[in-house]
């Protein structure tokens, strides 16, 4: 197949799945809109504290997978081609999944913040420094009991890290790789601006 129709193709599958709004589908199954209660977010955290812990952490997980198992499948085709060109497929696929999730088309381009997903796949491409970012999330969370300042924090870690060849990471052995995690978290810490204001007032909701 035609490398380019390859890539095409993937990121297009990549940004539906990716879109898929589980935590709106988990709500509406339980009878919730949660675009209209809690933050009015239709990410798990949202789900969390609106739904139920339990339809909360399947959300999260659902999310986490859009991530994953399609930058584990654009890594196998990578690593099963002696085409050069598909290197980049898994760093590809992993965009458009957590971009599908942002601005799902099923919502009229309005989403989550992404972190789930850019989780599962960060995890796919770095799965130690991602775990050990994730160990600074549930720290941080178990401490303060914010959800958002876990997130900001891990995110954090790996907008730093990701520049080092440090537990499995290349570091700047694979530039492209770097710009993209670090853009990630750079943009994942801006969406949470409105939570890092809260915060900032002491009035950002705790997950108990």
């Amino acid at each position: 197949m035609n490398t380019t129709l390859i890539y095409v193709l993937s990121v297009l599958v990549a940004y539906l799945a990716g879109s898929i709004p589980f935590g709106f589908l988990i709500g509406k199954m339980r009878g919730v809109d949660v675009r209209t209660v809690g933050s009015k977010n239709i990410g798990a955290t949202n789900v969390y504290r609106t739904v139920g812990h339990k339809w909360g952490f399947l959300a999260f997980f659902c999310d986490f997978l859009k991530g994953l198992l399609p930058t584990l499948g654009a890594k196998a085709i990578a690593d099963g081609s002696s085409d050069t060109a598909l290197a980049y497929l898994p760093l590809a696929v992993g965009v458009m999944t957590v971009a599908g999730h942002m601005w799902t088309c099923f919502m009229r381009f309005k989403g989550g913040k992404g972190i789930a997903t850019g989780f599962g796949m960060l995890v796919a491409l770095l799965p130690w420094l991602v775990l050990t970012a994730f160990g600074i999330f549930v720290v941080t969370v178990w401490i303060s009991h914010y959800i958002s300042l876990g997130s900001i924090l891990a995110a954090a870690f790996l907008l730093v890290a990701v520049w080092f060849p440090i537990l499995g990471n290349p570091g700047m052995g694979n530039l492209p790789q770097c710009i993209l995690v670090a853009f990630v978290a750079a943009f994942a810490i801006w969406k949470h601006k409105s939570n890092i204001q809260r915060l900032a007032k002491g009035c950002e909701n705790k997950i108990y």
